[in-house]
């Protein structure tokens, strides 16, 4: 299984090389379906979703498909995620996001799909991606706010260790070394926390931290 797991995208060369190096060919003969669902129960301007679809079109792919999985039925989204090289899932609410793979089934089917595809998170969409979604357990960590009717705390279960986006953000004052320390102590997976110049990449099991920012490791001599 092949994953490059973002906090921001697309947003420097680095990240995209290591997209293109998990792909195996050019962008322009790339095809990516992005999944959006995430940010359905984010209120206020989406600047954000925004840019992180501009540096996909930037790129030069071939196709940039939008596919939301929680307002089509699975006849019409399966196809056209097949058709797909790169499975992008944008950022968001990460209990919303869970919520809708399990509801829509696509959480059943995205192992066989990415058995040819590349999974790429953005956010939540990279923090589903561990064996449970603890990051988000405590909803002050994470969104103070959560509205999603998702309580469940299982995630993907693709990897076996944490994702925390956002490290040092201005927006997340909680993505802070010293909070994350404490954390760490309650939960015993390894935890990433990668800065929005950051990614985790994952080859058939091999870690790499690609980053042209900051980033910070918790756990990972247990």
């Amino acid at each position: 299984m092949k994953l490059l797991l973002t906090s921001n995208g697309l947003v420097n060369k680095s990240i995209a090389d290591a997209l293109l190096d998990l792909v195996g060919k050019p962008f322009d003969k790339t095809n990516m379906a992005f999944i959006p669902t995430a940010a359905n129960v984010e209120e206020g301007d989406k600047w954000w979703l925004i840019d992180d679809l501009s540096r996909c079109k930037n790129l030069g792919f071939a196709q940039v498909d939008i596919v939301d999985i929680s307002a089509l039925p699975k006849n019409l989204w399966k196809p056209r995620l097949e058709k797909a090289d790169v499975l992008l899932f944008g950022g968001g609410n990460v209990f919303h996001l869970m919520y809708w793979l399990n509801k829509s089934g696509l959480a059943g089917l995205l192992p066989d799909l990415l058995k040819k595809r590349v999974y790429m998170g953005i956010s939540a969409g990279s923090m589903v991606t561990g064996q449970r979604i603890l990051l988000s357990q405590s909803k002050k960590l994470y969104y103070g706010d959560l509205s999603s009717e998702y309580k469940d705390e299982n995630g993907l279960g693709f990897v076996n260790f944490h994702i925390r986006p956002h490290f040092n953000s201005d927006l997340f004052p909680k993505a802070r070394v010293e909070y994350l320390k404490k954390l760490a102590k309650e939960i015993p997976e390894p935890i990433y926390a990668i800065d929005d110049e950051s990614a985790v990449k994952v080859a058939d099991g091999k870690i790499e931290i690609i980053s042209e920012g900051s980033h910070a490791e918790f756990n990972l001599g247990l």
